[in-house]
């Protein structure tokens, strides 16, 4: 039997994780409230105290505007802790799973990114992020590196929980029209991971996101036809709604590589929001 290490149980992907990761072993999981990723010491001798076969890192700095601010922090959690779990799990002999992000690119590409394009992230969490990824990298232990996209779900701060409460107090909304990618529902992702972690799989970064692509607008517009909002929705360019860190125009992603070598694929991105609004009415 596997014993697997859960870091980060509390976030969007982590809660659907621990439900998804139960079945295949012995699992112990660590939130914010148990486990200080700032703190490398700590999290060296919660690994070490631990000894997994499989440690899967579910935590980030994810605050992508307020990284902005606090670079340093942004870099010891998406940066740093990857580099002291991965050296780590070197030692130990184990596999580390960790989460990456579209924001890695700069979205200038025309069309799908692939794994082995060039990075060019716009933003300090971008930074940080990609710099985690080739921390693990360097590091050369066993690892699944799995890049997703516009992430949402039932729990946590994302774009699905802010729409249907705008739409419950606003009668018109105005959504950016002219950034594209693929919204993921995080039960997906945690699912994914789990039949991945049944067979054999090469090292190295994986592609994981939902079929299709939309428009924040877009987006927008398929969870408030869903609550039968009346009110007006319109589209406005990115330069209308300036934030502190710049995103990617285009965050689509190729998922190719992860059908190739795992034999894995999700639904088109506006099935898996049909089914997770499913499970969110059955609460």
């Amino acid at each position: 039997m596997h014993k697997l290490l859960l870091i980060g149980s509390q976030g969007q992907v982590g809660r659907e994780l621990q439900r998804c990761l139960a079945p295949l072993g012995e699992l112990a999981v660590r939130d914010r409230t148990t486990l200080d990723l700032s703190n490398a010491a700590a999290l060296r001798a919660a690994i070490r105290g631990e000894r997994p076969d499989v440690v899967v890192n579910a935590a980030a700095y994810t605050a992508v505007d307020q990284a902005e601010q606090e670079p340093a922090l942004a870099l010891r959690i998406n940066g740093e802790a990857p580099a002291v779990m991965a050296e780590e799990a070197k030692k130990l002999g184990a596999l580390l799973v960790h989460y990456s992000t579209d924001y890695v690119f700069d979205g200038a590409k025309d069309g799908p990114y692939q794994e082995d394009d060039a990075p060019n992230p716009l933003s300090v969490y971008g930074r940080t992020k990609l710099a985690g990824e080739q921390a693990i990298g360097a590091a050369g232990c066993r690892h699944l590196i799995f890049r997703t996209s516009w992430v949402y779900g039932l729990y946590g701060k994302n774009f699905l929980r802010t729409m249907q409460r705008l739409g419950r107090e606003r009668e018109e909304l105005r959504v950016v029209d002219d950034q594209i990618g693929a919204p993921t529902w995080s039960r997906m992702i945690a699912e994914t991971t789990a039949l991945a972690l049944r067979q054999p799989a090469a090292d190295g970064i994986y592609h994981l996101c939902c079929a299709g692509v939309t428009s924040w607008h877009g987006f927008a517009a398929a969870i408030l036809a869903a609550q039968n909002w009346s009110g007006r929705l319109s589209p406005i360019p990115a330069s209308a709604y300036p934030l502190p860190a710049r995103r990617p125009a285009n965050s689509r992603l190729d998922n190719g590589k992860l059908q190739r070598l795992l034999g894995l694929a999700l639904p088109d991105w506006r099935s898996a929001l049909g089914l997770c609004l499913a499970d969110q009415a059955e609460r």
